[in-house]
């Protein structure tokens, strides 16, 4: 089975640069959410997580290619969904992305060209500018599209980083299909 006959066809370079990630850093809000914050009168915060993105950011961890998150705020929720799919690179509060990035790129000694970047916003830019595979949700910013080597089908929050996983290990030769914990 091909990436193009689940979701979309693929260009030759789009399927070159994804054959070459090592590392895939997502955004959380409107990337792993759909980008809205609830907040209750007690003044706690709530998100909503899709599991279809969780079952695919474990399954991608198990086919060894490594995740991260880089997202601009503080949030516990945050860190207990990624904790709970084994993600061990969390960098929060990062205003500057590119600092983040720098740091992870260095620490795991990969180039520019075997790291992907999901992202929704302009905070994102900087590090889509560097990263080998640049990918913006559906319904990304008008300038983040532009910029980016693949929009996904998916809306951020509904199944985007799915996608995104599917296609790094269907153009990477690993099955979607022989990983079976729940997310």
């Amino acid at each position: 089975m091909t990436f193009s006959e689940l979701y979309q066809p693929l260009s030759t370079e789009q399927e070159a640069r994804a054959k070459q990630i090592k590392l895939l850093i997502c955004d959380i809000d409107g990337v792993f959410s759909d980008g809205r914050i609830y907040l209750g009168n007690q003044g706690e915060e709530l998100k909503a997580f899709h599991t279809k993105d969780g079952f695919g950011i474990k399954a991608l961890i198990h086919s060894g290619i490594e995740v991260a998150v880089i997202t601009g705020r503080k949030s516990h929720i945050v860190e207990s969904r990624m904790k709970s799919l084994t993600v061990k690179h969390i960098y929060q509060g990062q205003e500057n992305k590119r600092l983040a990035y720098q740091e992870l790129k260095n620490s795991l000694s990969l180039s520019d060209n075997e790291i992907a970047y999901i992202g929704d916003d302009s905070p994102d830019i900087p590090v889509m500018e560097q990263v080998g595979f640049a990918v913006a949700t559906n319904d990304a910013h008008p300038l983040v599209i532009k910029l980016a080597h693949y929009r996904t089908l998916n809306r951020g929050g509904f199944g985007a980083v799915r996608e995104l996983t599917d296609l790094l290990m269907l153009c990477q030769n690993k099955s979607l299909t022989t990983f079976g914990t729940s997310a």
